[in-house]
């Protein structure tokens, strides 16, 4: 890394390119995870995930952020010319509003108060989509159907974080192009008895019922009162995400294990869903911070059997494979290549 020339003029955008340092971002509901992408870098270094609870907003978590990075790099530290982030809400306009914290946060004011001449804002599942193409054996653990799906064919991502994530990836003549969306607040719909009946609990508190309000971060707990209720049981105090995971995992409580494979279950119909609504017969990965956390017990769930059991289409599902992506960083690859797009 050679030291920043600071006495250099910045040139326009337009003449030089989106010349690097480049600062990337991966903000959700609960963390804000950023990284560098210094000149001649293959992939984002000096990651930290920092807490949205301890930052007024995305801006000052940057802040932060670079503070500590360039304490770490000294002289060598160069302020970023462009910026990539993801962000767990649909983009439109300049006002970036988050659905599931309080952050907020003006485009325009905060490439300015960050002194970057590019600040490209995505939704975090377009950029998890972009990152889909360049992801290696390792990143992934594959969970049913064939090794590769069909050649040219779509893609799509989906995640249980906070919330619940959806984008595609399309192939064109023009290279790959994601398909942001809100796929996570479609209707969620029952498969069998059991599931009609949670549904039902369910609504009784919520008129609508999304996919999101039981497959997230925020849905597990009342994921878990409503298999309570069906089941005739009465659940203890209200049970967190990480609670109700730590259950099933660590402690052995049936509740918690009914709850996760239910939870499983419903995931893998949801995510049978966004096949077929997408045709993406080459590949359905999983990202969030979730899934992850189910280690083997994932696996020897109920997720591919209901991601498959689509009647006659069911042939159509076996040949499309599902993998779970494992590397925690693969938004800020996805949001480094829509930078690199941006500058072409």
């Amino acid at each position: 890394m050679q030291p920043c020339e600071t006495e250099s003029p910045r040139q326009p955008l337009s003449r030089v390119g989106l010349a690097r340092p480049w600062l990337l971002a991966d903000i959700g509901g609960t963390n804000a995870r950023f990284g560098w992408l210094d000149d001649g870098a293959a992939a984002p270094s000096h990651v930290l995930s920092l807490p949205a609870a301890g930052h007024a907003g995305p801006a000052a978590a940057a802040r932060h952020y670079l503070a500590q990075l360039r304490d770490r790099l000294g002289i060598a530290y160069c302020p970023p010319r462009a910026a990539a982030w993801a962000v767990a809400t649909a983009v439109a306009g300049d006002e970036v509003r988050f659905t599931n914290s309080g952050w907020s946060f003006s485009r325009a004011a905060t490439r300015a108060e960050l002194g970057l001449d590019e600040l490209l804002v995505l939704n975090d599942f377009e950029a998890l989509a972009l990152s889909l193409p360049r992801l290696q054996p390792q990143q992934l653990r594959r969970f049913g159907g064939p090794d590769q799906g069909l050649p040219g064919s779509c893609l799509a991502v989906i995640g249980p974080g906070t919330g619940l994530g959806v984008a595609g990836l399309l192939p064109t003549a023009q290279g790959w192009v994601a398909v942001p969306g809100e796929g996570g607040h479609a209707t969620l719909s029952a498969a069998d008895d059991f599931d009609a009946a949670v549904l039902a609990a369910v609504r009784r508190e919520h008129a609508h019922v999304s996919a999101e309000r039981l497959l997230s971060g925020i849905g597990l707990p009342l994921l878990h009162a409503a298999v309570a209720q069906v089941l005739g049981q009465a659940a203890a105090a209200p049970l967190s995400a990480s609670e109700v995971v730590d259950g099933a995992l660590q402690t052995g409580d049936a509740l918690c294990q009914r709850t996760v494979d239910s939870f499983c279950a419903l995931l893998g119909s949801f995510a049978g869903n966004v096949a077929l609504t997408l045709g993406a017969r080459g590949g359905v990965y999983i990202g969030g911070g979730i899934v992850p956390r189910l280690g083997d017990r994932f696996f020897s769930s109920p997720f591919r059997q209901r991601f498959e059991a689509k009647g006659r289409f069911q042939a159509y599902l076996q040949a499309i494979p599902t993998a779970l992506i494992t590397d925690t960083q693969a938004a800020l690859t996805g949001s480094a290549f829509a930078l690199e797009l941006r500058g072409h």
